[in-house]
C-alpha cells in the first residue's frame, strides 16, 4: 500500500478518445486521479 509522500507506480489507461496515456508521460505536470465505480454497478 502506498504511504503519504510515496511516488505513484507507472500505469498506462485508455483516455475518453481511445489513446494510451501513461502517468510516466504527465511527469512533471500537475495531476488529479479519480476513481469511480463503473456506471449501473454496486459500490
Amino acid at each position: 500500500m502506498l504511504q503519504v509522500g510515496d511516488t505513484a507506480p507507472d500505469f498506462t489507461v485508455k483516455t475518453h478518445e481511445g489513446n494510451d496515456l501513461s502517468l510516466s508521460a504527465l511527469r512533471g505536470k500537475k495531476i488529479l486521479l479519480w476513481f469511480y465505480p463503473k456506471a449501473d454497478t454496486p459500490g
